[in-house]
């Protein structure tokens, strides 16, 4: 189907079966009609549905998680052959809403800043680069009813990219006639005339590869993979510091924890070799002290009294640096 923007006659079911009316705005913002062969996948950034300006910032549907029930709950604010309004259309430019587009909204976030301040607050929420396999099982039903219903290719060409490196000019949004040409599935961050960074490293494959009939890799997959490509999955693999600062990325690849770790402990071990030459040297001055001390001193429980304080000072020492002995929080 051209993606020419020029109205048309709706073909096809168009309300996603299940899905809620509650908050319909086709009726205070009527569209255009057309025949719809891409779907545009937005994150809300949110942890609830959005009232959308009363509709004006409208996609045509909106996916809710469910945590409970482990399922998607669906409001659909438009037909699905009926332009919504989640996207910038600047004038003069390449049209976006109305070039044969159906937008769904996903609630949760792609920023791994705010996935880090909710998982401190204990909010349960979706990230989408870490979707749950139940979240991936529900989109791609609907990729799959779009595809049997109004023959939405089940592809992508577009590249994901995490946010925020997928925010603005991000070397992945389509150029106008790309636009112009695209069939399929692709986000926010791949539209011209925009520069929202959305849905992030989204599992664009996962979702299409389950709508196709296929199944979410599962751990026992990945031993398939070679020792080496296991390890560089590892190593770049992102884990939360506890230590990063308010308002900053709090990921980094677990290279960077492992590279840390190793230069400490050769700290350690460095000042560990100080601390014997020390107490070599500490030793063989007691016993020079104490053999000035006369004949009538036992030099041997001196010598014995002091390593013995030393060494208690150590302890005490290693107690306070350690937390050994401290209450558990």
């Amino acid at each position: 189907m051209p993606r020419t923007g020029d109205l048309m006659t709706k073909a096809g079911v168009q309300r996603y079966p299940g899905a809620s009316a509650a908050y319909w705005w086709q009726t205070a913002y009527p569209g255009d009609s057309m025949e719809s062969n891409v779907v545009v996948w937005h994150s809300t950034e949110g942890t609830s549905l959005p009232s959308y300006d009363g509709g004006a910032l409208a996609p045509n549907l909106t996916a809710v998680p469910d945590f409970a029930a482990k399922r998607l709950k669906w409001f659909q604010h438009f037909d699905f052959d009926t332009s919504s309004r989640a996207l910038r259309n600047l004038a003069g430019g390449v049209q976006t809403n109305t070039l044969n587009v159906c937008q769904v909204e996903i609630v949760g976030t792609c920023d791994p800043v705010t996935h880090a301040k909710w998982v401190r607050a204990g909010t349960p929420h979706l990230y989408m680069p870490e979707l749950p396999d139940w979240a991936v099982r529900d989109l791609a039903a609907f990729a799959k009813w779009a595809h049997d219903e109004h023959g939405v290719p089940l592809t992508s060409s577009a590249t994901f990219k995490a946010y925020p490196s997928s925010y603005g000019s991000n070397g992945v949004r389509m150029s106008a006639a790309k636009w112009t040409g695209f069939a399929g599935h692709c986000g926010h961050q791949h539209v011209p005339e925009n520069d929202h960074g959305d849905p992030g490293l989204f599992p664009m494959t996962a979702i299409l590869t389950v709508a196709k009939g296929g199944t979410i890799p599962s751990e026992e997959d990945d031993m398939t993979l070679t020792a080496e490509e296991i390890a560089k999955a590892v190593w770049s693999h992102r884990l939360t510091s506890p230590t990063a600062a308010e308002g900053t990325d709090p990921t980094r690849e677990a290279g960077t924890f492992l590279r840390y770790t190793d230069a400490k402990q050769q700290q350690l071990l460095s000042r560990l070799a100080e601390l014997q030459a020390i107490e070599v040297g500490q030793s063989a001055a007691i016993a020079a002290l104490a053999a000035q001390l006369g004949e009538d001193v036992d030099t041997a429980t001196v010598v014995a009294a002091v390593q013995k304080a030393i060494a208690d000072a150590v302890v005490r020492v290693h107690v306070d640096v350690t937390g050994a002995d401290a209450a558990p929080s």
